[in-house]
């Protein structure tokens, strides 16, 4: 018997901009006779590409175009891709809540879907009648809900509020409580677009750890949407990326996460920001990477000297400016954060008037191989003046430590971020 739980053949999506109707009474009548007989509709025309970023060009769009895969019992698939991708429309299309417009979904078992926060809820009802709602909804008879209730309300974390109208719960209470009856009603497939962001840290790691446990201990399957790179490679056993409604990648985890990040690196060093938004009083005018031959690049080795070079319009006084810059790595954890005033006491000149630049050099920085990406921000005290979030990548390449950083060692920490000097004493 076949281990395949679910299959995609073909899979496109194409929707219209515009106006939903093809303009004639005649011509939507000949479309419903030929849906009837099972047949292509005869207004499907050719559309454009999903970019979200550039003009119209046609009246149609494809959300999707041609997917094909196949996931087993147990997996934990991550799908992942930039917004507007087609992450969500693919969910809703295997989720059954709208229909593909080529191609067929094979299943087998019970998809309990999690799409967007309190999907199904009724306002009304209190979080207990939701719970049965939902669960009717997902195809589970009142006597099996019965037996998980208490387990569903004591996961949620919702006691107190259970007996509420969910009209009154929070965004993350709605979450905690629909993922609770999702998760514990024992579907074959459990499908999960983003809904965790809502939740706080605490829930967050329950969830993950309650997704495993599903794959894991009872051998069901996961798909798994998020811009949580973290939980992505904590979770998942298998990452596609989509693009534009394409999979540009289906495979190894960190190899599908790492290429997703390199499609949003800014291959150029140097960047000039956009001054149009004229609310900030001083602002970042551009900003370069820099190597130690002065070459402006995107491309280091491990411990290379880098310059980080920031140019800074001033429109106003500024009393007691302070900028600082933050280096992230893929799962978004502060690898540094370098700020004016730690070097001297007054590192920048106080009741600023003019534009003036700032030079960032750091030195023996052993940074893993991988892609990182820069913040910068400056402030007047503790007034934020302007910030720029993680508007720059750059990548490094694993490179040989030097003999005076690994005089004992050169092997790099366990699970670390950076390479650091260390003296071992032996007794």
């Amino acid at each position: 018997m076949s281990n395949v739980i679910l299959k995609a053949e073909h899979i496109s999506k194409q929707y219209r901009l515009g106006l939903v109707g093809t303009g004639t009474l005649n011509d939507d009548l000949k479309r419903w006779w030929y849906r009837l007989r099972g047949k292509e509709d005869p207004f499907l025309k050719i559309g454009a590409v999903n970019d979200r970023s550039t003009a119209a060009e046609s009246d149609y769009v494809w959300a999707l175009q041609d997917i094909n895969f196949e996931v087993k019992r147990g997996e934990v698939l991550g799908i992942i891709g930039k917004n507007g991708a087609g992450k969500s429309t693919l969910l809703k299309i295997l989720s059954r809540v709208t229909a593909p417009t080529t191609g067929e979904i094979k299943t087998k078992g019970r998809i309990a879907s999690l799409l967007e926060v309190g999907t199904g809820f009724h306002p009304e009802l209190t979080g207990r009648e939701n719970i049965y709602l939902n669960g009717a909804i997902l195809g589970m008879t009142k006597a099996e809900i019965r037996i998980k209730e208490e387990e569903i309300i004591d996961f949620s974390g919702c006691q107190r509020y259970i007996d509420t109208p969910v009209k009154r719960y929070s965004s993350g209470m709605r979450v905690r409580l629909a993922f609770a009856v999702a998760a514990h009603l024992e579907p074959d497939v459990l499908v999960i677009d983003e809904v965790l962001a809502v939740g706080d840290a605490e829930f967050q790691k329950k969830a993950i750890g309650k997704m495993q446990d599903i794959s894991q201990g009872e051998g069901r399957t996961v798909l798994f949407v998020s811009h949580n790179m973290a939980a992505v490679q904590d979770l998942c056993t298998r990452v596609v990326v989509l693009d534009n409604g394409s999979f540009t990648f289906d495979g190894e985890v960190t190899e599908g996460v790492n290429l997703y990040l390199n499609t949003k690196k800014i291959h150029s060093g140097s960047i000039v920001f956009d001054q149009s938004d004229s609310f900030f009083k001083s602002r970042f005018y551009s900003f370069e990477i820099i190597n130690s031959s002065n070459k402006i690049t995107t491309e280091f080795n491990s411990g290379d000297v880098m310059k980080f070079n920031v140019n800074i319009q001033v429109n106003s006084e500024i009393r007691n400016p302070v900028f600082s810059l933050r280096l992230s790595d893929i799962n978004n954890v502060n690898v540094i954060t370098w700020r004016s005033n730690d070097f001297v006491e007054e590192p920048l000149p106080k009741n600023k008037r003019s534009n003036f630049s700032i030079e960032l050099v750091s030195k023996n920085l052993f940074l893993l191989d991988s892609v990182y990406s820069i913040s910068i921000s400056f402030l007047d005290g503790k007034e934020l003046l302007d910030y720029k979030d993680k508007f720059i990548h750059f990548e490094v390449s694993p490179n040989k430590p030097s003999e005076k950083y690994y005089s004992i060692t050169k092997k790099k920490a366990s699970n670390s971020i950076v390479y650091a000097e260390a003296d071992w004493i032996v007794n």
